[in-house]
């Protein structure tokens, strides 16, 4: 282990060997890394643990910088372990590079299947026992990391002192049809409030969509960018200060130039940044099998769960006068032909589509009956984690406490400091706020 410093606490590096597939212990190995933070005043303290689990699906947890953001809350009390869950960061991690030397698509397929939230949670509990010695642990949960926890809750709940969850209490049996039918008319509402605060936006983003159905648009990266991936960036739109990083994109979309007008380089440039899957290609590969279960295949369920809707088709838009409407977090077989990094693994992306032997990842029965405290921030209009869908699964987990709450968007624990975070301990440990 390796132990260093920052502006107020005190990190070290741990690095576990976990099996690939924990069915078969013996089988083959893989690292999974996690930098454990304590506050400098306290490093020499017998600390309970908090481990934090990031939204995606994968992403590494996020790079903190002394007590950023939530985590000058945190470590006030516990010993808290950022964990890059299997396949991300500094964890073994799974991209066109490593994949290719699985083998065929049906092997990285084959392969992929293990990185879900079933195994990341058995990692956990693995992690746990070497470095509390058998004490149950806190958990934090954000977004996808809140469908782990969920998941932990209904599979491992002797491991679980407490958990707190940040805008991911999934549908516990909703297909991923059901999650993406609900999914559009929210993303809509975001779309229709941006405009209402940038009304020049309307004409701005039909000029974007126009110019990239007559020209083709490839980025410096290699990034094909199409209508469809151009609509793409109201993923932007769920967090609390997207609508403006939004509008700002726009509004240097074109330059002028000696034969008219052009994507600018800077548009270009910044539009590559948020589009690229290069950091976290497993968000795109695993994310429909999320939601995953029951013996049915996701099928490309963003796909075809757009066609319902219409109004989110680029040519009927201009074709009219209608506003184009951004698309939010869902994925489509064309990433898999836009993104360079996404690019060698479309065949294995088919493959996961079509699956259908996913195991179950939540047990209600047990859920039901629950003695671990557990508090929930469900944000009321949340993009990315429908609020029904939530508010159903909270009421389901016996003693579950939540805060609805329209002051943060998805990304509230991130932008909120030490609040978010104080009011869900608060509410799991029945105190006040």
């Amino acid at each position: 282990m390796t132990s260093y410093r920052q502006p107020g606490v005190v990190l070290t590096d741990h690095v576990f060997t976990v099996p690939l597939d924990h069915t078969r212990p013996g089988g083959e190995q893989i690292e999974v890394y996690a930098r454990e933070v304590t506050a400098a005043a306290r490093t020499g303290e017998d600390l309970p643990w908090l481990i934090y689990l990031e939204g995606g699906p994968g992403c590494a947890a996020r790079r903190f910088t002394g007590t950023q953001a939530w985590l000058e809350r945190a470590v006030r009390e516990y010993r808290v372990l950022l964990l890059d869950q299997r396949g991300t960061g500094r964890s073994t991690p799974q991209n066109r590079q490593t994949l290719a030397a699985r083998g065929d698509a049906r092997a990285q397929a084959d392969h992929l299947a293990h990185f879900r939230a079933d195994s990341i949670v058995r990692d956990c509990e693995l992690i746990r026992r070497r470095l509390t010695g058998g004490a149950p642990w806190s958990v934090l949960g954000q977004s996808f990391g809140g469908f782990c926890a969920t998941h932990y809750l209904s599979t491992a709940p002797e491991g679980l002192r407490e958990v707190f969850i940040t805008g991911g209490l999934p549908s516990l049996d909703g297909h991923a049809d059901d999650v993406y039918r609900a999914a559009y008319p929210r993303i809509e509402r975001k779309v229709a409030a941006h405009y209402d605060r940038y009304p020049q936006d309307i004409e701005r983003a039909r000029a974007v969509a126009a110019h990239l159905t007559e020209h083709r648009a490839v980025l410096p990266t290699g990034y094909h960018l199409t209508p469809a991936a151009f609509q793409s960036l109201g993923l932007l739109l769920g967090s609390g200060d997207g609508s403006h990083h939004l509008h700002y994109l726009l509004e240097n979309a074109f330059v002028r130039t000696g034969t008219g007008l052009e994507l600018s380089d800077s548009f270009q440039e910044a539009v590559a940044a948020h589009l690229s899957f290069a950091r976290n290609p497993l968000y795109a590969a695993l994310h429909e099998a999320c939601y995953a279960q029951g013996g049915r295949p996701t099928a490309w369920a963003a796909e075809r769960i757009r066609a319902e809707f219409p109004r989110f088709d680029a040519a009927t838009a201009l074709d009219g006068d209608a506003p184009l409407l951004f698309t939010g977090e869902t994925i489509h077989p064309w990433h898999f032909e836009s993104d360079p990094a996404l690019r060698p693994l479309r065949e294995t992306a088919d493959l996961l589509a079509d699956r259908t032997d996913w195991a179950p990842l939540y047990d209600r029965a047990r859920l039901a009956t629950t003695d671990i405290p557990v508090a929930a921030a469900v944000y009321h209009d949340d993009m990315y984690v429908d609020t029904a869908h939530s508010l159903e699964t909270a009421r389901a987990i016996r003693g579950l406490r939540t805060w609805v709450t329209d002051e943060y968007e998805h990304d509230g624990v991130r932008a909120s400091g030490t609040r978010v975070l104080d009011r869900l301990i608060a509410l799991a440990r029945d105190e006040t706020v």
